[in-house]
């Protein structure tokens, strides 16, 4: 586990960092001297947990805390055991008494090894189950009256609202689908989909010309002649994804 120790005093940092060398597991990868050094540190080094004073000149180690927008797991260390409770409203996952006793953070390192194990599992579980995006060699089931058909992204030159629904364009079809185009832009892939605009969504392998059009936008021309308005704010990210 990655560690960062926190301290304004220097002794202090190089005693736990020569207690935490006891242990394989730990590596401490900085220290900081104050919150905001602290937060610089954090964000360069990305800790798996940082050890906390909580009483430091100018800020406290629970001001650091509300100033981050992602926390590490924290192990406050303090000399001060009245603070004991209102750390753990913070939700600190231990909280060690200086001078830190060696048996005393032997256990706070076994809650951290499981704690950390906890969490990559939750990680890899939300990676699992997050929808993954649809690329061109996707298909998709498309529904219109009577008739059905399954049909492969790279076939689909264009997306079009229309009120509560969606006309998808391939072939000579244009059958409507219940769904909001927002709903779908964040399911495309965005390196073969473009929102052109508030409107449509525009396969970009269907791209056949492109012209200058009023007030910075572009005019897209697909393969099979659908002429396709580009708006003046996705213009410029429009000419990026080409090359332009």
């Amino acid at each position: 586990m990655r560690a960062l120790i926190v301290d304004d005093e220097r002794l202090a940092r190089k005693e736990l960092i020569n207690l935490l060398s006891n242990h394989e597991k730990v590596e401490v990868v900085g220290e900081a001297l104050n919150v905001d050094d602290a937060k610089e540190k954090i964000d360069q080094l990305q800790p798996d947990v940082i050890f906390l004073d909580i009483q430091m000149p100018e800020k406290t180690g629970f001001d650091l805390l509300e100033e981050l927008d992602h926390v590490p797991l924290v192990v406050f260390t303090t000399a001060y055991d009245e603070f004991a409770i209102q750390a753990f409203q913070v939700n600190a996952l231990d909280y060690l008494l200086k001078p830190v006793e060696p048996a005393r953070l032997a256990e706070t390192l076994v809650k951290l090894e499981r704690k950390i194990e906890d969490l990559k599992k939750e990680q890899q579980e939300a990676a699992e189950v997050a929808p993954k995006k649809l690329s061109l060699a996707d298909q998709v089931f498309v529904k219109d009256g009577d008739r059905c058909w399954f049909v492969k992204l790279s076939n689909v030159r264009l997306f079009e609202s229309d009120g509560n629904y969606i006309k998808v364009y391939f072939d000579n079809n244009k059958p409507m689908i219940h769904k909001s185009l927002n709903a779908l832009d964040e399911r495309l892939d965005e390196k073969s989909f473009f929102r052109a605009s508030r409107k449509h969504i525009i396969n970009l392998s269907w791209v056949d010309t492109i012209e200058p059009w009023f007030n910075g936008g572009l005019v897209v021309t697909l393969k099979g002649g659908d002429r396709i308005e580009v708006s003046r704010r996705q213009a410029a990210r429009f000419k990026d994804l080409m090359s332009l």
